[in-house]
C-alpha cells in the first residue's frame, strides 16, 4: 500500500528578537542581584532611645560648656595679648626716636670733625701761641672727645635697646598668633557640639520630645528633693545652734548672777550657723535680677550670659574681681563643704568643672544652664557638684 503523504502544515519557527533576550536576561540579572543584596545587606542600626538622646544631648551640652571655658580663656589671652603687642609696639617706635636722635648727635661730632680735622697732641703744642694756650685747646678737645664717646655709647645703648624691643614685639606677635588660633579653634569647637545637639533635637517626633520633657521634669524633681533634704538638714543644724546659743547665754547670766567678780563661763558652745555675708548677699542679689535673661555662651552680660559670665559679673557688684573661666574662679577664696554653702557662695559642676552657679540657699542656686535656655533658679543636685568656694 502505498504511504500517503502528510497533510500537516510544517510549523514555522518562532524567533524572538535579540533585543527582547537581552532584556529578559538583563531583568533577571536584576532580579536576582537584587534578591543577594537583600539577602546580604546588615541591617539598619536601631534608632536611640530617647535616654540614649537624653544622656547624648546632655554629654553635648556638657562638652559645649567646657570648650566655653576653653574660649573663655583664649579670648581673655588674646586681648591680654594684643593690649601687649600694642605697648610693645609703642615702646619700638620710642626707642627708635631715640636711636635717630643719638645717629643725629654722631652726625654732628663728625661733621665737626671734618670741618676742622684732626692733629696730634704734639702738632698742637708746637702750632700754639704759648704754652697756657696749647692746654687750653688740649682739654677743649678732651672734653669734646669725652662728649663724642658719650654719644657713641648712647647710640649703641638705644641701638641695642631698640633691638631687643623689636625682638619682644615680634614674640608677642607669635603668641598673639596662637592665642588668635585657640580661639578660632575653640570657638568652632563649641559650635560643632551645639550643632549636633540641635540635629538630635530635630529629628524627635512630637511625641518623643514630650517623652523626652517628662524625662527632665523627672530629673528635676529628683534634684529638688535632694535640694529640699539639705534645706531640712541645714535648718535644723542652724535651730540646734540658735537654742545652743541660748543655753550658754541663759547659763552665763546665772553664773554671773551667783558670782558678779567670776564672768569666765566653763565649757564651749557651737557658733550659729552662719548668714550670707555682706558681699555674698550682694552678689547674690545681682543674680537674681538677671533671671529671665538668655544664655549665650562667651557672654558676660548684660544683656546675656554664659556661667561663669553671670558670676564674674555677680562678683563685681560686690566688689570682687573674679577671673572668667570656671577653672580659675574655682581657686579663689576658700573651699567650703556643700552642707556648709551659704548665699553668694559659687558651686561648681562636673569633673572638668564646666559650670558653675551661685548658691541662694536652701540647696538652691541662680545660673546660666545652657543654651536655649534662661538665667533661671535650680537645685544644685540637678547635676554632679565638684565643689564649692567662697570668694571674698
Amino acid at each position: 500500500m502505498p504511504l500517503l503523504a502528510s497533510h500537516r502544515k510544517p510549523r514555522t519557527p518562532v524567533r524572538i528578537p535579540s533585543s527582547a533576550v537581552g532584556f529578559t536576561t538583563v531583568a533577571l540579572a536584576s532580579v536576582t542581584l537584587l534578591s543577594t543584596q537583600s539577602a546580604t545587606a546588615a541591617p539598619s542600626a536601631p534608632k536611640p532611645s530617647i535616654e540614649d538622646v537624653q544622656k547624648r544631648v546632655d554629654t553635648l551640652y556638657r562638652e559645649a560648656g567646657s570648650a566655653t571655658q576653653e574660649y573663655n580663656r583664649a579670648k581673655d589671652a588674646t586681648a591680654e595679648q594684643q593690649d601687649r603687642m600694642d605697648t610693645l609696639l609703642e615702646e619700638a617706635a620710642q626707642r627708635a626716636d631715640k636711636v635717630n636722635e643719638a645717629r643725629r648727635a654722631l652726625g654732628n661730632y663728625a661733621a665737626a670733625q671734618y670741618r676742622t680735622g684732626g692733629l696730634a697732641s704734639s702738632m698742637t703744642f708746637f702750632l700754639a701761641d704759648d704754652p697756657q694756650s696749647y692746654f687750653d685747646q688740649d682739654q677743649l678737645m678732651k672734653r669734646r672727645s669725652s662728649q663724642q664717646q658719650k654719644a657713641v655709647d648712647d647710640f649703641r645703648t638705644q641701638q641695642l635697646a631698640a633691638a631687643e624691643k623689636r625682638t619682644e614685639a615680634m614674640e608677642s606677635l607669635r603668641t598673639l598668633t596662637a592665642s588668635q588660633a585657640d580661639l578660632r579653634s575653640s570657638k568652632q569647637d563649641v559650635q560643632d557640639k551645639l550643632s549636633e545637639a540641635r540635629t538630635l533635637l530635630s529629628e524627635l517626633t512630637a511625641q518623643e520630645k514630650a517623652r523626652l520633657a517628662e524625662l527632665e521634669r523627672k530629673k528635676e524633681a529628683e534634684a529638688r528633693k535632694k535640694a529640699e533634704k539639705l534645706a531640712a538638714e541645714q535648718a535644723a543644724a542652724k535651730e540646734a545652734a540658735d537654742e545652743a546659743a541660748a543655753d550658754a547665754a541663759t547659763a552665763a547670766a546665772a553664773v554671773s548672777t551667783r558670782t558678779p567678780a567670776d564672768t569666765t563661763a566653763t565649757g564651749s558652745t557651737p557658733a550659729p550657723a552662719p548668714a550670707a555675708s555682706g558681699k555674698g548677699a550682694q552678689a547674690l542679689a545681682f543674680a537674681e535680677s538677671q533671671i529671665g535673661k538668655p544664655y549665650v555662651w562667651g557672654a558676660t552680660g548684660p544683656a546675656s550670659y554664659d556661667c561663669s559670665g553671670l558670676t564674674q559679673a555677680a562678683w563685681r557688684e560686690a566688689g570682687v574681681d573674679l577671673p572668667r573661666t570656671t577653672w580659675d574662679q574655682v581657686n579663689v577664696g576658700t573651699a567650703v563643704a556643700t552642707a556648709d554653702l551659704r548665699p553668694g557662695d559659687l558651686v561648681f559642676f562636673y569633673d572638668d568643672i564646666s559650670h558653675v552657679g551661685i548658691y541662694k540657699g536652701d540647696g538652691m542656686m541662680v545660673h546660666a544652664p545652657k543654651p536655649g535656655a534662661y538665667v533661671r533658679e535650680e537645685s544644685i543636685f540637678y547635676m554632679p557638684i565638684y565643689g564649692s568656694v567662697r570668694p571674698g
